[in-house]
């Protein structure tokens, strides 16, 4: 991960941009020592939006788990 001043991050704003789409994210360090983090942000992604994962179980095997789930 890179880190940049805050001149040379203002002087090439649209590179770094293009560079934390890339690479996830860049730091800008101050002169004061004070560091940001520039990140790219996924709007169009509900944080419930879950990756599935593949299981070798069929429906009857699914619901007789929630049956016996439900028993208890």
């Amino acid at each position: 991960m890179n880190t940049y001043t805050y001149s040379k991050a203002r002087q090439n704003f649209a590179s770094l941009l293009k560079k934390a789409k890339k690479e996830g994210q860049v730091l800008i360090k101050r002169n004061d020592g004070t560091v940001f983090e520039l990140k790219p942000v996924n709007a169009n992604r509900s944080p419930l939006d879950v990756k599935g994962i593949k299981l070798e179980i069929g429906k009857k095997e699914i619901l007789d788990i929630i049956r016996e789930v439900r028993d208890r």
